[in-house]
């Protein structure tokens, strides 16, 4: 299967959270095939590629769909 994005950049940040207090996340700035370029932020358990490659496929599909229209 051929990727529908490519990665460009990742970010580690942290921010405060009222319930969870401080709380660890990515940043990932991505491009999709048709030359979109998008920002995902996943939370730090599933920062793994394995875990990330989903959300950022599904993203990548969803805005490519909308170019086509």
């Amino acid at each position: 299967m051929a990727k529908d994005y490519e990665v460009l950049q990742i970010d580690e940040l942290t921010r405060v959270n009222d319930l969870r207090g401080l709380e660890r996340f990515s940043k990932i700035r991505a491009r999709t095939t048709g030359g979109t370029v998008f920002t995902v932020d996943v939370d730090d358990p599933d920062t793994t590629p394995e875990k990330a490659a989903p959300i950022l496929s599904a993203r990548a599909k969803e805005l490519d769909g909308i170019l086509k229209l």
